[in-house]
């Protein structure tokens, strides 16, 4: 009888800390993903700013000097966020970085700055988040993907919506935009897509691979200001819309995403907040830069978005080099 209250007393003891050691790990679980669902919000809420602050800064600088004051705020970010991760001595990819700094900041937040001055903030924004869909289209010939039903589906939908957009209502005639504009908008997301098309084969830590892009982007990009429009002037202004860009656009969402994305046991469920963003700066454009958002553009950017759900849940079979595609590239950097 002894015998058997020890028994009963050790099975009882190993089921308690059986369940203490369950409870810790989904209370670690829990706490994890509330601070995946933080720092995922905080990005969103910030990235709803910068169509807003593209145009207020767009209004004392031009393009060149917006990206290039907003280029050194960002290296600033990515440098501080690099250090502790041994680079530039580790994780230091010239080839690459040069290769990608061309791309990002270069090419494509000069495309989209220059779109952003020809167009409203409420068409170039929409136009921009078409990116993805360019970036479905390209994985069929670079990745070999199959271009599925429901792929196709939300690339018509999504270009539907853009038709919505540009139509600004008056589809019996051919509103007033600047079609220089709207041809930048559509090629930066060419060249968005492209970015993280071929980034997603990078195995550089992303702190590092960014910070090595911008360093080696940012001088170039004041090489252009000297022999192009001048540096900006060195004032309150310029600073604060440089820094709006340079750190909410182009620096701490990102780190903030990322985050995001390694706390969370679920990315999916996470990357679907992204799309909360473009209504919120709507929003905003609508209620600080004064702009009169009409029916068609919130109409088409609601398409857009639809088209991008229905593509992002296409299940195509990819190479076995490109399945990170779908985590890593795609829920990252579906925005502004």
């Amino acid at each position: 009888m002894p015998t058997n209250n020890l028994l009963t007393c050790q099975i009882s003891q190993g089921v308690t800390t059986e369940t203490d050691s369950m409870r810790n790990v989904n209370s670690r679980h829990s706490l994890s993903e509330r601070r995946a669902l933080t720092a995922a919000l905080t990005a969103v809420a910030l990235w709803s700013t910068v169509a807003t602050g593209f145009k207020l800064g767009l209004a004392s600088m031009t393009p060149l000097q917006l990206l290039f004051t907003g280029s050194v705020f960002s290296t600033l970010v990515f440098v501080v966020a690099a250090l502790p991760q041994g680079w530039p001595r580790q994780h230091f990819n010239l080839r690459e970085g040069a290769l990608f700094g061309l791309l990002n900041p270069l090419c494509y937040y000069l495309l989209l700055f220059e779109a952003y001055d020809r167009l409203p903030a409420q068409i170039a924004q929409p136009l921009n988040y078409t990116w993805a869909i360019v970036l479905a289209l390209l994985a069929v010939p670079v990745l070999g993907q199959r271009l599925s039903a429901r792929t196709l589906t939300g690339v018509v939908v999504s270009y539907g919506g853009v038709v919505i957009v540009l139509s600004q209502g008056q589809f019996n005639a051919l509103p007033g935009l600047d079609p220089t504009g709207v041809a930048l908008a559509l090629a930066s997301t060419l060249v968005w897509a492209c970015y993280w098309l071929f980034n997603a084969r990078s195995s550089t830590r992303p702190e590092a691979f960014m910070a090595t892009s911008f360093c080696l982007a940012t001088p170039l990009l004041g090489a252009a200001c000297w022999l192009g429009p001048g540096f900006p002037a060195a004032s309150t202004e310029t600073l604060f819309y440089g820094a709006w860009v340079g750190v909410i656009e182009m620096g701490v969402t990102f780190l903030l995403w990322q985050h995001a994305l390694k706390l969370t046991a679920n990315a999916g469920r996470i990357s679907q907040l992204i799309f909360l963003s473009p209504f919120l700066s709507l929003l905003l454009i609508s209620r600080v830069l004064g702009e009169t958002v009409v029916a068609s553009s919130w109409i088409g950017l609601l398409v857009i978005v639809t088209g991008l759900i229905i593509t992002g849940r296409t299940r195509t079979p990819a190479p076995a080099d490109s399945d990170i595609l779908p985590q890593q590239v795609r829920p990252q950097d579906i925005r502004r």
